[in-house]
């Protein structure tokens, strides 16, 4: 199955969020310089706080502050998530410290097009703290994850990965930080290589078509 079929017009991307933004930021950055052919066209945020939002405002991305407290239920929440997305023309959705299980109502709207970046090495260590989790667990590496969204938490088809090692003096900081600057390589380059086009979708594999072109 592959993942994107049109080819002819620039990518747009939403990024939901919920903290700081920093892949967000990663994403912006790659598009502003050359390496990323998309734009990031709108921001959507859970917290009306979030410095994410910030961000967005800096770079005078439409944005916009999402709160499921003021819905009636998750499923009109995320169709309020939808239609924004839907309006500003959005082709891919990335979750970027997006503190939300999503539902069907979003992956109904956007199948295949719909990224994560997890920090670990998946399938181990889904959910929260998956840092503190790899630190109890006592591994010798970790790492992050991208991958495609599906109903399961941090379970869909993973497209890249980056191994960082584990530090006998490691804490959950530290190991956040250095897992945190190959988070902010791959994402850009999983964005990169679905907006030209270079993913196909087989079974629970991701394959690559001429990644390096």
């Amino acid at each position: 199955m592959e993942v994107r079929d049109d080819h002819r017009s620039q990518l747009k991307i939403g990024v939901l969020a919920s903290g700081r933004g920093s892949n967000l930021q990663a994403i912006l950055d790659a598009t502003l310089d050359g390496r990323l052919p998309a734009e990031v066209a709108v921001v959507i945020s859970d917290d009306p706080q979030a410095y994410a939002l910030e961000r967005a405002r800096t770079h005078g991305i439409p944005l916009h502050s999402v709160e499921l407290a003021g819905k009636p239920s998750k499923q009109a929440y995320e169709e309020e998530i939808v239609r924004i997305l839907r309006e500003h023309g959005v082709g891919l959705v990335c979750l970027a410290g997006y503190m939300r299980i999503v539902s069907p109502v979003m992956l109904r709207a956007f199948p295949n097009r719909m990224i994560n970046i997890h920090p670990s090495l998946l399938p181990s260590f889904p959910g929260l703290h998956a840092q503190r989790q790899a630190l109890d667990y006592g591994v010798r590496f970790s790492g992050c994850t991208v991958h495609f969204v599906d109903e399961g938490v941090d379970s869909g088809p993973i497209i890249i990965q980056a191994v960082v090692p584990v530090l006998q003096d490691d804490t959950e900081d530290t190991l956040s930080a250095r897992i945190l600057e190959q988070e902010h390589r791959i994402y850009v380059e999983a964005v990169r290589l679905y907006a030209l086009g270079k993913l196909t979708i087989k079974g629970r594999k991701v394959c690559y078509d001429n990644p390096t072109k």
